[in-house]
């Protein structure tokens, strides 16, 4: 057990980026921790997938503000660099236009000149949109590490010094108008929005923020895929004391009056808590765990989802090494791919696709001379029930048409030694809501207080983790919910903890 104990209980279901997070910081701080989890390992969808002698993330694979994990660790008293390997990759990205390609850095100096390079008369405007969201990203941030239970939340300082770049009904490609002429520019820090799993002309102005953390902070790999991050998040549990139960399943979350009890099994088994930590897919637990109390399937399907992806995990008996680790190859005609995707009907044949090599970077994750390759495709949630088994494989083979066409890899369906596929359908059927793998919308009426509250409305002692609660979607913002949540928790019990704050020299930075 941990060093105190406050003799509380709390329950979490599901062991992904943001049970495990909360489990680390409460089990630290003297709460009896026990996370149930469905599944074999740790991470959800951000655990890792093996196939044969290949490892794969199943999900995540950028890590972008790292320092947020940092802070993570240290609440705990780690360093995560004692867990995890990290690498700073330089080159970031390889974006593809065509036969046009940008490779990112977080290097400013670098970053100017290869955008001037590619885009020649360019340079000014990026200089300036650095300049600008580097204010942009000191006032938004704060709004992101604190809860939203009430409109009174509207009325923080920090929130009102933001107002202005929260409160417009622009898009992110518009804010990018203002500084580049050439939409493939725009596109080159507007594609973060897949994050979000949403439209850059649909995206809220307010998350251009995103390419800034990039393009400042840098994008990091953890040598063995990011699913290395949940497993160090567990072993740090199983360290305090806390308690990891894989392959058992919540049949119902227990209720009496506006208390939570605890949780019933699949087994029959029940298991009491003081509290419960939501972390299993947002709309999937509220339609189907809560007996009584489940929200109805047909009210929870008017609230606007994510896209999904359409994902292959390819073990390749042939290494790549002049392909980059992250590669985005833009649809052709980029604006009509967005807007089938955003209709949930139609299935686009001219896709935009994101390949991560990661062998080259990671020796960890294939056979020497081989490789690892993860291939994701941004496509139709599950809404409308599209027959993914008849026409998965047909789907397939036309996203390696592209990639031989667009790519070094001419060869790349004569080595595939090693393959999955993983498809809407597949995403429901794994408990995503409408395979939404992005989980609700980031669109402003889901933002904020207008998004799942982290301490759930309804129950006195229900909270919410994941990216279907505030501040949203990504690893970054996930750990964030999780901290929340947990400091919501030692509020109410009265336990005393301490905090770490490593942003602030970032934000000074900026």
């Amino acid at each position: 057990m941990s060093k105190r104990d406050s003799g509380k209980h709390v329950v979490i279901v599901g062991a992904g980026p943001g049970g495990l997070t909360a489990g680390m910081l409460l089990a630290h701080r003297g709460v009896r921790v026990t996370i149930v989890e469905k599944d074999s390992r740790v991470g959800g969808r951000n655990a890792e997938l093996k196939l044969g002698d290949y490892s794969f993330d199943t999900g995540p694979t950028f890590l972008h503000q790292k320092f947020v994990l940092d802070e993570m660790f240290r609440e705990t008293g780690r360093d995560s660099s004692d867990y995890l390997d990290f690498v700073n990759l330089d080159p970031m990205t390889q974006l593809t236009w065509g036969d046009t390609s940008l490779r990112t850095t977080s290097d400013r100096e670098k970053m100017a000149k290869e955008v001037e390079r590619v885009f020649p008369g360019s340079r000014a405007g990026f200089e300036r949109f650095m300049d600008d969201h580097a204010t942009k990203f000191r006032r938004i941030y704060p709004c992101l590490l604190k809860p939203y239970q009430s409109l009174s939340s509207y009325f923080s300082p920090s929130l009102l010094k933001a107002f202005p770049y929260v409160a417009t009904k622009n898009s992110v490609i518009d804010v990018l108008a203002n500084y580049f002429d050439d939409e493939r520019l725009r596109l080159a820090f507007t594609f973060q929005a897949k994050y979000l799993g949403m439209s850059p002309w649909q995206c809220p102005a307010l998350f251009s923020i995103l390419a800034f953390t990039e393009y400042r902070y840098g994008v990091y790999h953890t040598q063995g895929g990011l699913c290395k991050i949940s497993e160090a998040m567990a072993k740090v549990i199983e360290e305090e004391g806390g308690d990891i139960r894989l392959d058992t399943e919540v049949d119902e979350i227990l209720s009496m009056g506006s208390r939570l009890t605890g949780v019933k099994l699949t087994t029959g088994e029940i298991i009491n808590a003081d509290s419960v930590i939501v972390n299993a897919d947002f709309a999937k637990a509220m339609t189907s765990l809560f007996n009584g109390s489940s929200v109805p399937e047909q009210k929870m399907r008017k609230k606007k989802f994510s896209c999904s992806t359409f994902m292959l995990y390819l073990g390749v008996d042939k290494e790549y090494a002049d392909e980059p680790h992250h590669h985005v190859i833009f649809a052709d005609d980029y604006a009509k791919n967005v807007a089938d995707i955003q209709s949930e009907k139609n299935l686009s044949d001219d896709m935009s696709i994101y390949i991560r090599n990661s062998s080259v970077t990671d020796p960890h994750v294939a056979p020497k001379g081989h490789s690892a390759l993860y291939l994701l495709v941004p496509t139709i949630n599950h809404r409308h029930g599209m027959d993914w088994d008849e026409m998965k494989h047909q789907y397939r083979d036309k996203v390696l048409e592209r990639v031989e066409q667009t790519t070094g890899m001419k060869d790349l369906r004569d080595h595939i030694v090693e393959e999955k596929i993983l498809t809407p359908a597949d995403w429901a059927s794994r408990g995503v809501f409408l395979g939404a793998t992005f989980n609700l919308s980031h669109n402003l009426g889901q933002m904020l207080y207008f998004r799942p509250h982290n301490q759930y409305q309804g129950f006195k002692n229900c909270y919410l983790v994941g990216g279907g609660t505030h501040p949203g979607s990504g690893l970054p913002t996930i750990y964030e919910s999780a901290r929340i949540s947990s400091n919501l928790i030692c509020d109410e019990i009265g336990l005393n903890y301490n905090t770490v704050d490593l942003a602030s020299d970032y934000l000074a930075s900026a």
